[in-house]
């Protein structure tokens, strides 16, 4: 047989039915629950940053609850959408980060002008993404640097754990323990079980209050943007930065440190693209997650990495579910005890923490700049509104360059 035929032969050959894409078949409880844990750490922390960037800013309740309603169901489009597309757990939020920029600096402008800001940064944003720019600078960057910056972004969330332990003994201890357990003999189904475990904890000891809001669906608000310079200069520029370095740059680490090759080009892109439309409703701008995609890439998603798009596309739709009914069911999320939330979102992230920090110093050549980031990031600093995963990347592609020219 020539070369030719066997090429032929192999370009055409069907591709066995347990590797051929089903969601049925790969429909999971612990992927459809991991994507109710980025749902909760979600909503239980982030939005709380969301909602004081609002009040910064002097909104009214229908714009606050249609800010809520564009980054959620800009979220769940997103999650939804390139889950399926790519069948890789693509998670999607709005920037914390940028929320927490929005705090100090979205009071000095008119919210038209701020609006017409969001607008410029998603089309900045999105035009970076779609044209490989983006990706080809994080792709420079040494593997070691990048899960060391993982790693110190998951440090906190690790130490979250035993955190309040002096205050709630029984639920962080329990909750543990059920976790340890679990891992040992039924490893998939470790997280859910503590969460089980841990909501029955709280409700016995620290409390567990369930408030569910009341309305219909949510109206979104459209809000025709004006520009100024000093609402790009001063809202536009930092939020671009924070987005790509703060959270695209992160989101990508998160997913290539799990075993995918994201196409950076189409996440990044239809992100941003998203955000240019949902802008004129009150975005800020949707992009990669990093902490809760964290949750959905771990083997507690699955055990099989091509199982787990399902955890992202369960995310997706409860996103959309909590968007449309955000006076219904986001006060159930914002009610949840912080230790609670916080003893489930650590040990969800035990595995990709672990995986990052040996990443982070298995090159013997490039570990101090891998501790030079690790260390940067884990601090929290903030410098100019930017967060410690930027300067963590930056002193850390600093140190090893400084450090690797001398040697040579």
């Amino acid at each position: 047989m020539s070369d030719h035929q066997t090429a032929v032969q192999t370009e055409t050959a069907p591709v066995p039915t347990e590797h051929r894409p089903s969601l049925r078949r790969d429909v999971s409880l612990p992927a459809l629950l991991a994507g109710l844990v980025c749902i909760a750490v979600s909503f239980s922390g982030p939005l709380v940053v969301l909602l004081a960037a609002a009040a910064a800013g002097h909104l009214d309740a229908a714009h606050t609850a249609s800010w809520i309603w564009a980054v959620s169901i800009g979220s769940g489009l997103t999650c939804l959408l390139l889950s399926w597309r790519t069948r890789t757990p693509v998670i999607t939020a709005w920037s914390t980060p940028g929320a927490a920029l929005l705090i100090g600096s979205l009071g000095a402008y008119p919210y038209r002008e701020a609006v017409g800001a969001f607008l410029l940064s998603a089309v900045a944003v999105a035009v970076l993404g779609a044209t490989g720019l983006f990706g080809r600078l994080i792709r420079a960057i040494p593997a070691g640097i990048v899960n060391a910056m993982l790693a110190g972004i998951l440090f906190t969330f690790g130490a979250g754990i035993f955190a309040d332990l002096h205050s709630a003994p029984v639920l962080v201890l329990g909750s543990f323990a059920v976790f340890l357990s679990a891992k040992r003999f039924v490893p998939r189904y470790a997280v859910p079980l503590a969460l089980v475990a841990g909501a029955l904890l709280a409700a016995a000891t620290v409390g567990l209050p369930l408030h569910i809001g009341s309305g219909g669906p949510t109206r979104p608000v459209l809000t025709v943007p004006s520009f100024s310079w000093q609402a790009v200069v001063g809202l536009a520029l930092p939020l671009t930065i924070v987005a790509l370095a703060s959270q695209n740059a992160p989101g990508l680490g998160i997913m290539r440190a799990s075993g995918y090759d994201p196409d950076d080009r189409l996440l990044v892109g239809a992100t941003g693209g998203l955000s240019v439309l949902l802008a004129p409703f009150g975005s800020p701008g949707v992009n990669l997650a990093a902490i809760t995609a964290a949750i959905c890439t771990s083997e507690e998603s699955h055990p099989d990495p091509r199982r787990r798009y399902v955890a992202g596309m369960s995310a997706g739709l409860l996103y959309l579910v909590v968007g449309s009914f955000g006076g219904v069911l986001v006060s159930l999320f914002t009610g949840l005890p912080h230790v609670l939330i916080a003893v489930i979102a650590g040990v969800a992230l035990l595995a990709s923490f672990q995986g990052s920090l040996a990443g982070a110093v298995a090159d013997e050549r490039g570990r101090d700049g891998a501790v030079v980031t690790f260390l940067a990031t884990a601090s929290g600093m903030t410098l100019f509104g930017i967060g410690a995963p930027f300067w963590g990347l930056l002193l850390g592609v600093a140190t090893h360059t400084v450090l690797t020219r001398r040697r040579h």
